[in-house]
């Protein structure tokens, strides 16, 4: 079964990946409600066409399908299980779409409480920042029941490139737990390698022309480097929530019973960045620490 058109989405988070995710759903025809805590954030979305409501449980009561990118999991945890929160103010048959970056645990226990609502809920993490987001080419990684994965389906395909069904509740934040562990060294040996290409006395734009394009190619090396380069630390992508995202994977290993060095430094360097006063630059401006 696939959602219908006449569907009325319900979008909370109107932030630098949010508001691209909303608008490119307004432009394929959905019609929306949004909320975000900061009103004027959605002042743009709301002047294309997006329904403003005062709550969460205002736009949960006139929503089909809800979707939330929010900052962290205390926000996940309050706007989805709060009294006036999201799931005690859905309709039955209504669907909820986490795309926050969050906690798988609480992943499970937002499925189990919709459940017992009469609500399906899917965790659906995504990756690429706010160029992924604004070209609709984000990877969207999702755990749930796959016959509501199928229904969301076609809304995903607005939004994502690469959208891929994990497996049962939890199973997307673990995924993107993985994608952020990988993400975390990578941006480490970006960094150290821009700045050993100045340090040599080399154009470190030149040696980008060579290095991305082999083995050592990323999607961090293609799309941070030059931002690196330029000087450009304007944020895809908060520093203080990729702390954040780095923290719930730490916490995710020792429960499954991993030790991850290579996480555990990043970490300690982008902490050390944030006390520094880094917390609002993207993520990229860890090069600046090489300086």
């Amino acid at each position: 079964m696939k959602v219908r058109q006449d569907s009325v989405i319900g979008f909370v988070g109107i932030g630098v990946m949010g508001k691209s995710m909303v608008s490119h759903l307004i432009d394929a025809g959905y019609r929306t409600n949004v909320f975000t805590r900061t009103k004027s954030k959605a002042d743009e979305i709301v002047q294309k066409g997006a329904t403003w409501k005062d709550s969460p449980a205002q736009l949960a009561a006139d929503s089909d399908i809800i979707i939330t990118i929010v900052g962290y999991p205390k926000d996940v945890e309050e706007v989805y299980l709060g009294e006036k929160g999201l799931l005690h103010n859905c309709k039955k048959g209504n669907v909820v779409v986490d795309m926050t970056t969050s906690s798988p645990e609480l992943a499970a226990r937002i499925y189990i409480a919709a459940g017992e609502l009469g609500v399906d809920a899917l965790d659906a993490p995504v990756s690429g920042g706010d160029i992924g987001a604004q070209e609709a080419k984000l990877s969207i990684m999702v755990g749930g029941d796959r016959e509501v994965f199928d229904k969301i389906l076609p809304i995903f395909q607005h939004m994502g490139k690469n959208i891929v069904f994990q497996g049962p509740a939890g199973s997307g934040q673990h995924c993107k737990m993985a994608n952020q562990i990988a993400i975390a060294t990578n941006m480490i040996g970006v960094c150290e390698a821009i700045r050993y290409a100045e340090k040599a006395g080399l154009s470190p734009s030149t040696v980008l022309q060579s290095i991305e394009a082999g083995a050592a190619g990323s999607w961090t090396l293609s799309n941070l480097a030059p931002r690196m380069i330029k000087g450009d630390f304007e944020p895809g992508f908060f520093v203080k929530h990729f702390i954040k995202d780095m923290g719930i994977a730490l916490e995710s290993c020792d429960r499954i019973g991993l030790t991850a060095p290579g996480l555990s430094l990043a970490k300690s360097l982008y902490d050390d960045f944030a006390r520094d006063g880094g917390e609002e630059k993207g993520t990229q401006a860890l090069y600046t620490q090489y300086k």
